[in-house]
């Protein structure tokens, strides 16, 4: 059979086209439908600690943790988003949302503290394999949890999380060393107006989407600060202050185990955080060789602002490495 040369151009490119959107539907994820999130507690190390907890525990699971001033509360359209594919855990620190809140003033509250509560809490629930998706106060539990447990670690997800100086800005440098090494009542006075409510719905959910208000939930800041209405409250988030100078003396032992483990990573990471600089997100890209970056349109809590976006690049992502786990 004879074909003229514009006829086999014509089918050529079809089969090209064909070939494309097979390739494009073989990495299209197919809906699935969420399963119903479980408010669970759990006694770890003597003390109550909160979690959500949705999809089947058959499949893979990922930690979701979180940052300040939030709880698991702030990922409560993610989890729906994963639950039909992964078995999700996000638990409230200890002193943070509905787990216990030891007084500070018998209690050293520290990010050592926090990640070994919620060590103790995958313990119990008897989980030893998972993806740690990190935001905020997140990222210094998560790599705590990293350095001590490394086999646990199957994938990294990294959002707005810290680990490199390059992500802070000189003046939140100081701010975080003046915390722990400044005692005077000066800076105590400081550190406890930050906790205030006026300055969790103005300098933390608002601050980032200036003219844009409207996408972020009040029930955000109005969960928060009911769990800050006590002075016992905000001063176990002031001793965290204190303690967040040790996050940066431990950068240099983050990115050593970056270099040497080569987790899988996702960076979804939001651009328009002042505190949380995007330049910390490409940083990551210096020790991951592999490191996939997404800066999203959105800021520091861009699990609030972007949550199925997030969840689709989750999901994308792990079923792209699955082959490598």
């Amino acid at each position: 059979m004879f074909f003229h040369y514009s006829e086999l151009k014509r089918v050529s490119s079809l089969v090209l086209l064909f070939c494309l959107l097979t390739t494009i539907a073989a990495w299209c994820q197919e809906a699935k439908w969420p399963s119903k999130t479980l408010y669970r507690f759990a006694e770890v190390k003597g003390h109550r600690m909160f979690y959500r907890e949705a999809g089947d525990r058959k499949n893979p699971t990922i930690i979701l943790l979180h940052g300040y001033p939030s709880s698991s509360h702030t990922y409560r359209e993610i989890i729906p988003l994963l639950s039909g594919r992964y078995h999700v855990i996000a638990p409230d620190n200890l002193g943070s949302g509905y787990s216990d809140k030891p007084d500070p003033a018998l209690t050293h509250y520290t990010f050592d503290l926090l990640a070994e509560q919620v060590e103790g809490l995958l313990e119990v629930l008897d989980i030893d394999k998972y993806t740690l998706y990190i935001q905020d106060f997140g990222a210094p539990v998560g790599f705590r949890m990293m350095m001590n447990r490394p086999r646990s670690l199957q994938a990294l997800i990294v959002q707005n999380g810290n680990a490199y100086l390059e992500g802070l800005t000189p003046k939140r440098q100081r701010f975080f060393r003046q915390a722990q090494l400044d005692t005077s009542s000066k800076m105590l006075d400081k550190l406890f107006q930050i906790t205030g409510s006026q300055s969790v719905k103005a300098t933390q959910y608002l601050r980032d989407v200036k003219g844009r208000e409207y996408i972020m939930s009040p029930d955000s800041w109005t969960h928060d600060n009911h769990f800050l209405e006590q002075k016992q409250e905000r001063d176990i988030q002031v001793a965290l202050f204190q303690d967040y100078k040790t996050n940066l003396d431990n950068y240099h032992l983050w990115q050593s185990f970056l270099r040497k483990h080569q987790p899988p990573t996702l960076l979804v990471w939001g651009r328009h955080d002042p505190a949380f600089l995007a330049a910390g997100a490409e940083a990551y890209l210096q020790d991951v060789s592999d490191a996939e970056l997404h800066l999203l349109d959105a800021g520091h809590f861009a699990a609030e602002e972007k949550p199925v976006d997030i969840a689709k690049f989750i999901v994308t992502f792990l079923e792209k490495i699955s082959l490598r786990l």
